[in-house]
């Protein structure tokens, strides 16, 4: 294993210097922030990254007022009231994607958010309290007893709503195989993920950083060089 700093230095000569690249680090919330998320915020970001999962995001996006007002603004207990008629309905619903398994993913996981809220307080306690260093445990987690949250989905879920942790986006992965670390093109095995979880760890303590700026760091080190204003433009979340 290399040092961070090398590619470090590597990505803030490709995007200008180190304010440049800077630019382009998103805020990391504070646990206390995630502590205080609401339930149905929670629901409504991990639904809208099931959406997009396989679709054009800015879709979603645009269409999303419209998904807030159909799925009753994501509160879990409303939703969970609702008889199997409202979501049938929700089929022919033209304010939402009318998507069938990813409909249904919404009514199971409003039942994973309020069991989890009923465990730890709410959900936002629960991904406030979880160790940074263990995210593939939670990545885990989030699979086995959520609906359509496996792989990147559940990455991208944690990213956006502000949890401290790496996306295995291709360039990130790129830049980990690039610096000696033997995992496959496509790491989705969980020995691959605890490579990449390890070695995070590594760089973290090494350098003091969030795992969320290594990663973004990671991403545009390497692969094509977008410019600054591209990336902005893509919004802080997302990896290069």
């Amino acid at each position: 294993m290399g040092s961070f700093k090398t590619i470090h230095a590597r990505a803030a000569k490709r995007k200008g210097g180190e304010a440049a690249l800077a630019s382009l680090l998103p805020k990391v919330p504070s646990q206390k922030v995630l502590a205080r998320l609401g339930d149905d915020r929670v629901l409504a970001e991990m639904s809208k990254r099931i959406f997009c999962s396989g679709f054009v995001w800015s879709v979603i996006e645009k269409k999303w007022p419209g998904f807030e007002k159909a799925f009753m603004g994501f509160e879990p207990a409303r939703l969970l009231h609702q008889p199997d008629e409202f979501w049938e309905g929700l089929l022919s619903d033209e304010r939402i994607v009318r998507h069938p398994q990813k409909v249904a993913a919404v009514r199971h996981n409003a039942r994973f958010v309020t069991e989890v809220a009923r465990e730890h307080g709410s959900f936002g306690k629960m991904l406030a309290g979880w160790p940074v260093a263990d995210q593939v445990g939670l990545l885990e987690l989030l699979a086995k007893r959520g609906a359509r949250l496996g792989g990147r989905t559940g990455q991208y879920f944690l990213r956006f709503l502000g949890k401290d942790g790496f996306v295995t986006s291709s360039d990130v992965v790129a830049c980990l195989r690039a610096d000696g670390l033997d995992i496959a093109e496509n790491p989705t095995s969980r020995k691959d993920l605890r490579k990449i979880q390890e070695r995070f760890n590594a760089w973290a303590k090494e350098t003091g950083l969030p795992v969320t700026h290594l990663s973004r760091i990671c991403a545009m080190s390497v692969g094509e060089n977008y410019s600054v204003e591209t990336l902005k433009g893509r919004g802080a979340a997302m990896e290069e």
